[in-house]
């Protein structure tokens, strides 16, 4: 078993989620705010996106309606589906009460408040491979495709994964100009695919989005996602190195979506086509997915580092073939070397916040790891007690206090015998 050093597994989890919250939350936010001028990248270009939709997605994350927002992507973005195909990858169920207390902030509660105070759009728990709670709220149903925020990136590693083991990438450890040569004379020259997978490219690239006062992020979300006038991996190619690579840990979404620029490279195709031959149809899917994009068919690209689109049991899916190791429904879809790898903390444990793999964050004291998006979208999975749990939600931008409870939910749920 692959324990982690912490001295209070629950309470670093919950920093973990705060932390991821607090990397990405403003994206997107600020809705009473008139749009941004265009900068130096968007190059005044006039954009084709009318602005009642800009500013709808300048306000998606906004608490008054991300509960809707965050399933009704495919209304507000130009999309790329990854198609599901062949015979579906059916879930047993034995359906039981949430009857674990849990406890949190000194107090033991039990399950009745959680949906509320969580602000939960749906939640799934999986018990030995079967379905033992699956729970819709707020007009959502098992039709619902719930948008990944940054979960998106733990599915990005698994499509590098894939790349690596087709030999369509030959080596973690080469440069990353091998396979993007538009790179080259930026700050992600010199940097290895690994490094990049492990959020260490020393690119200066803060996440963070002030839009008073933009800076590259805030300003490449804007002129990427809001109004398409550039591709959001693009702003690569003008980066500075901040720290050597591999020697810092920073969190950014623009490493991820390098490496989704890397997956479309190496396998000669779009990314979500790779997704789908190489892991949706396998997987056998429920329904088809989708990407959100950032700009028009023919010129956009997939948004990698967070713009993926899924229903509840297809992310129940994909977490339960990385608890079985990489096989889905007895299909191997991942070597279970990636998945192990994947799934450890690179370099020890990040302070008190959780550690970090190839783009999944890990629970310490434990051999638990987890995908987290976005004001509260999860997909955590505990190989001890082989449990998967699933969690959409619309937290309000900021709250951390929903993640913390969230994160001492799910070491509850997961030491629970149903």
């Amino acid at each position: 078993m692959r324990l982690r050093n912490c001295t209070s597994r629950t309470f670093a989890a919950s920093l973990a989620a705060a932390f991821i919250a607090q990397a990405t939350a403003p994206a997107f936010a600020q809705p009473a705010q008139a749009p941004m001028s265009p900068d130096r990248e968007g190059g005044g270009l006039e954009s084709d996106v009318p602005v009642a939709i800009q500013q709808l997605r300048r306000a998606m994350l906004s608490a008054d309606v991300n509960t809707l927002t965050f399933r009704s992507m495919d209304t507000l973005f130009y999309t790329r589906v990854v198609g599901r195909s062949g015979p579906v990858w059916e879930l047993p169920r034995e359906d039981r009460a949430l009857d674990f207390t849990y406890r949190y902030k000194g107090e033991r509660l039990d399950t009745d408040g959680f949906f509320d105070r969580t602000y939960t759009n749906a939640l799934l728990i999986m018990k030995d491979g079967k379905i033992v709670t699956e729970i819709y709220r707020n007009n959502s149903d098992a039709q619902t495709r719930f948008m990944s925020w940054s979960m998106a990136k733990s599915i990005t590693s698994m499509l590098v994964g894939v790349a690596l083991e087709q030999g369509r990438i030959r080596s973690l450890d080469d440069q990353i100009t091998e396979y993007i040569p538009e790179l080259v004379g930026s700050g992600y020259e010199g940097v290895t695919i690994r490094q990049i997978l492990q959020m260490r490219s020393g690119v200066d690239y803060e996440e963070r989005y002030d839009f008073e006062n933009p800076g590259v992020a805030a300003t490449n979300h804007e002129n990427s996602l809001v109004r398409n006038v550039t591709r959001f991996a693009d702003a690569a190619r003008t980066l500075k190195r901040i720290h050597e690579p591999g020697s810092h840990f920073q969190y950014k979404t623009i490493d991820t979506a390098v490496l989704g620029w890397l997956v479309e490279r190496a396998a000669g195709t779009t990314t979500a086509g790779f997704m789908a031959a190489n892991i949706w149809e396998p997987l056998g899917a429920e329904k088809n997915g989708f990407f959100i994009m950032d700009g028009p068919p023919g010129v956009g690209r997939e948004f990698t580092g967070a713009g993926y689109n899924a229903t509840l049991r297809d992310y129940a899916r994909l977490g339960q073939m990385m608890l079985n190791g990489g096989k889905a429904n007895g299909r191997r879809i991942l070597p279970a070397e990636w998945v192990d790898v994947a799934t450890a903390p690179t370099n020890g444990e990040e302070g008190e916040r959780g550690g970090y793999g190839y783009q999944w964050w890990t629970v310490p004291q434990s051999d638990a790891y987890y995908a987290a998006g976005l004001q509260g979208q999860y997909i955590y999975v505990d190989p001890k007690t082989k449990t998967v749990i699933v969690k959409l939600s619309y937290f309000p931008p900021g709250d951390f206090a929903a993640g913390e409870e969230t994160m001492a939910f799910f070491e509850a749920a997961s030491a629970w015998k149903p």
